[in-house]
């Protein structure tokens, strides 16, 4: 069942021509990310969210499979004295065409020194 999800993925991704590496080139060239990570979190592995509220908890799990979640880390000198709305519309801006034929995205966007302090705690 795995291989017909990673299939799935791989042909969504074809259809739609956003990739990972489509993603990263775009990101480093536009915005001259120094370091750019996409995790594509659309594969056929089993996703869990839980919401707590009182004395209930909703626990939410469900199989990936869209071919079109990604996750990115992106670093870049166009981000100093950026706050994080401005980073993600900055980054949204980039990646309109790209945003608009996939299912989900999660930009975390750092300075060259926040990225630095964060890999080192």
């Amino acid at each position: 069942m795995s291989t017909n999800k990673d299939e799935e993925t791989t042909a969504t991704q074809n259809a739609t021509s956003v990739t990972p590496e489509v993603l990263k080139n775009k990101l480093e060239t536009e915005l001259e990310a120094t370091h750019v990570e996409i995790q594509d979190l659309s594969g056929s592995s089993l996703k869990e969210f839980s919401y707590h509220c009182e004395e209930h908890t909703l626990i939410v799990r469900w199989i990936g499979g869209c071919g079109q979640m990604f996750e990115a880390i992106i670093v870049s000198p166009k981000f100093e004295k950026k706050m994080t709305l401005a980073r993600h519309r900055l980054v949204n801006g980039v990646l309109k065409q790209e945003i608009a034929a996939i299912h989900a995205w999660t930009p975390k966007c750092y300075t060259s020194e926040e990225w630095e302090k964060k890999k080192s705690a």
